[in-house]
């Protein structure tokens, strides 16, 4: 239950941050914090990362209100998180590529989404394997 704790406080923080940047560009037109604005299948990126932060955030508050399992929470969590390195690692590539990796809050806003969907992953990733540690019989010694 402490690291369903602490996911849900990281998807909280990634949507928080990803909706920030959503908005801005939804509202104004252009990105935040003076950075390029990648797009994705016609669409800024800091849009899906809404959506799957917001994914992580829905699962996660639906297992500590216990809706679902806890190990469905963090499966989910565990899934989408991957899902989202792989998407803001590929941003966060071409940024270091196109020497565009800092930012005005030190960092590019895909390199804070990364960081972000690794330390879910790790934390999910050590949630499941526990769970499933939990749940296996101790076979006899010897």
């Amino acid at each position: 239950m402490k690291s369903l704790k602490i996911l849900f406080a990281l998807a909280l923080a990634g949507v928080l941050f990803s909706g920030y940047l959503s908005a801005v560009k939804l509202f104004s037109g252009t990105c935040a914090f003076n950075e390029s604005c990648p797009y994705f299948l016609g669409y800024p990126a800091c849009w899906y990362g809404f959506t799957m932060f917001a994914l992580m955030f829905v699962a996660t508050l639906l297992g500590l209100v216990r809706r679902i399992s806890t190990s469905a929470a963090t499966k989910t969590s565990l899934v989408v998180s991957f899902l989202g390195i792989l998407f803001a690692g590929s941003f966060t590539i071409l940024d270091v590529m196109q020497s565009r990796l800092t930012g005005m809050l030190g960092l590019s806003s895909c390199a804070y989404g990364l960081i972000f969907y690794i330390l879910i992953f790790v934390i999910s990733a050590a949630s499941v394997r526990e769970q499933q540690l939990s749940q296996t019989p101790n076979e006899p010694q010897g």
